[in-house]
């Protein structure tokens, strides 16, 4: 199924979770020299205009990333001015956020030379316009094809760490399960990993079959953070989730920190929990 297009939820409060959870592995990692391999699995476009129909539409990134622009003065931590400043380059004259970077960007805005990133996006139109993002930026490769396969195709990189963001649609039933299969395969290959799995929590918590697959899986070390709305609407996400594996030391609490800044009923209106879904 190719009908799913970000471009009606950029922004909105999962993306909010997902891409702090993203910037701040990445740059946790990079406090080490070393070449790390970075992966975006269901890439979609790398900036979406927030003002266009599709956003519009949803009205999704209302209640998401623009309470968050509004509120960014209370946001005073470093971890969160990193984000605020990349963000400011898509803010129009009247103060309001007029474009959202997309993970392809976050990954690509923290790349160092030493490191590299591989864009799967498998939606025709979604890949042509990511293609032509790519295109002459260093250290970027951008695939048009199913990011579950071509994940296990590329892995073991040649970079000596590893970085994997997977977030698919959910549209297809068993992407849960397939996911779950990939990330034990791809674990498999590069135990040192860190992966990053994104999930809705949708009516029914189908996402539990994901998170028993890993539970039952032989991984270890999975951390497990979930967001939930304080009004969530009659259809739809009421929650958001990362699972991470090995995730780097310390970034439990500073993620928890993140999400408790922007919890507030003026801001995103979130409950959060976190807890360790496989130990070590």
């Amino acid at each position: 199924m190719l009908s799913y297009l970000h471009a009606f939820h950029a922004g909105n409060f999962a993306d909010v979770q997902k891409h702090a959870a993203l910037v701040l592995a990445l740059r946790m990692m990079q406090a080490k020299s070393s070449g790390i391999a970075c992966f975006d699995t269901h890439a979609g476009s790398a900036s979406y205009n927030l003002l266009g129909d599709r956003a519009l539409k949803t009205g999704e990134a209302q209640s998401g990333i623009q309470r968050v622009w509004q509120c960014r003065e209370q946001l005073q931590s470093s971890d969160w001015q990193v984000l605020m400043d990349e963000l400011a380059s898509g803010a129009g004259a009247g103060g309001t956020l007029e474009r959202y970077p997309g993970s392809p960007h976050w990954f690509y805005r923290f790349l160092r030379e030493q490191d590299s990133l591989t864009a799967f996006e498998l939606h025709p139109a979604e890949g042509e316009t990511l293609g032509r993002w790519g295109a002459g930026r260093s250290g970027v490769r951008v695939c048009q094809e199913d990011g579950l396969k071509g994940l296990l195709r590329f892995l073991p990189p040649r970079q000596p760490r590893l970085l994997v963001l997977t977030d698919p649609s959910y549209e297809v039933k068993s992407e849960y399960e397939d996911v779950a299969d990939t990330l034990v395969k791809a674990w498999q290959k590069c135990r040192h990993g860190v992966f990053l799995v994104w999930y809705p929590v949708l009516a029914g918590r189908p996402h539990e079959r994901l998170k028993n697959a890993l539970s039952e899986s032989p991984i270890r070390k999975v951390l497990c953070h979930e967001i939930m709305l304080e009004r969530p609407p009659e259809r739809g996400m009421s929650g958001s989730g990362i699972l991470v594996v090995n995730p780097p030391w310390g970034f439990d609490s500073r993620l928890t920190a993140m999400m408790d800044a922007v919890s507030s009923s003026s801001c995103l209106g979130t409950t959060a929990a976190m807890d360790w879904l496989v130990p070590e």
